[in-house]
């Protein structure tokens, strides 16, 4: 399944999980207050910032690279 992505999309999920991954660095640090609506705010605004504008910055340099081509 993951080799039919394309490859901005492998990397805006790659950079997904790692901003996933320090959200959850910083619940367990307690940094986010432990209701369960503000720790699915922080891992949906955390995740999701960084994979779309992962996403997006893949997207626009495989498009550069193609109109070099």
């Amino acid at each position: 399944m993951i080799s039919k992505l394309s490859g901005p999309l492998k990397i805006g999920l790659l950079f997904a999980l790692l901003g996933v991954a320090l959200v959850v660095v910083g619940i367990v640090r307690g940094t986010v207050p432990p209701n369960p609506l503000s720790i699915f705010m922080a891992l949906l605004i955390g995740g999701g910032s960084w994979g779309v504008v992962a996403w997006a910055i893949a997207t626009a340099a495989r498009d550069v690279e193609q109109d070099l081509n």
